[in-house]
């Protein structure tokens, strides 16, 4: 079988588009990452580079900084910041697959992380969002804010065509999707006359995995 291209994304200090095996490297020559890290009145510390995924639509990734001291629960708040908070469901974090081994929020990084450690963030337990947390590396350095996490990059919004005029998506209907057996993109002119009210209506196409899962309406954004 073919192997699918992988998902670009954008570094967040230049905008320069990259794949995600690239981004350590990138970053760390980036000006806007290096003049970011000169500029910063944090204390030197352990900072953590993590690839987050989702565990099986791969082309939602991001690439974070985390603080050493910041705790999972940190990192739980802004996953569901970026990604994932709709009706604010339960979550955890766990070592290996459902029924593996919980690790608890209140734990550091640095308590917790190593090079090569693989987490699963899980929230709902009923329509339940895997996310696949790789530790990469870690390194010596200031943080660049007083934030626990920094977003270095994250995948490029998937591009969605409409279903009736094949312009860029704006919209998604649930109901095409389960009813009709559609597609279910619209662009801004087809989703405003769209007649389906079930399912919640039409909802906004955003980046992220759990775009049309459950009540979630993004926005999908840095919570800062």
């Amino acid at each position: 079988m073919a192997r699918l291209p992988e998902v670009r994304g954008a570094c967040a200090f230049c905008g320069e588009q990259l794949l995600k095996r690239n981004v350590a490297k990138h970053v760390l020559a980036c000006s806007g990452y290096q003049q970011a890290a000169a500029h910063s009145q944090q204390p030197a510390q352990t900072l953590w580079h993590l690839r987050v995924q989702d565990s099986y639509k791969k082309g939602y990734w991001l690439e974070l900084e985390m603080s050493g001291s910041a705790t999972l629960n940190h990192l739980d708040k802004y996953l569901r910041a970026i990604w994932l908070e709709c009706c604010g469901h339960l979550s955890e974090f766990i070592i290996g697959d459902w029924g593996g081994r919980k690790v608890g929020k209140a734990r550091t990084a640095d308590e917790v992380f190593e090079p090569g450690l693989v987490l699963c963030h899980l929230y709902d337990f009923g329509t339940t969002s895997e996310t696949d947390i790789r530790v990469l590396e870690q390194r010596q350095g200031k943080p660049l804010t007083k934030h626990p996490i920094t977003l270095l990059a994250r995948n490029l919004p998937p591009a969605f065509l409409c279903q009736e005029c094949g312009q860029p998506a704006a919209w998604m209907c649930i109901e095409c999707q389960i009813n009709a057996n559609k597609p279910g993109f619209l662009c801004e002119a087809h989703g405003e006359k769209h007649p389906h009210e079930n399912y919640g209506g039409v909802m906004a196409v955003v980046n992220s995995p759990r775009m049309g899962v459950c009540g979630y309406t993004g926005p999908a954004e840095p919570p800062y």
